[in-house]
């Protein structure tokens, strides 16, 4: 991941709130915005590597450590990763 896109994570991870008036049904998400912004979510070699040997629970823990996220969005983003990867879970 370049260090521009680092920033935009981070950015986006730090402003993640509840938007005032906003019409989304819950809290604006990491997720969300890297998705409107088309920005692909950094995946770690380390995360793949978990991910290709069979151990889920690792590659959330390495998911959590690079990126800083709560174990709901890491679990969510692993899942996303391994459906990307076509892994069979």
């Amino acid at each position: 991941m370049s260090s521009t896109e680092t920033v935009l994570v981070v950015a986006a991870k730090a402003s993640v709130s509840r938007v005032p008036g906003s019409t989304l049904p819950g809290p604006l998400t990491p997720d969300l915005v890297m998705d409107h912004l088309s920005i692909a979510a950094p995946v770690e070699p380390e995360v793949v590597r978990h991910l290709e040997s069979g151990r889920t629970i690792e590659a959330v823990r390495a998911y959590r450590k690079h990126t800083g996220t709560s174990l709901v969005e890491a679990k969510r983003a692993v899942d996303r990763i391994a459906a990307g990867l076509h892994l069979e879970r």
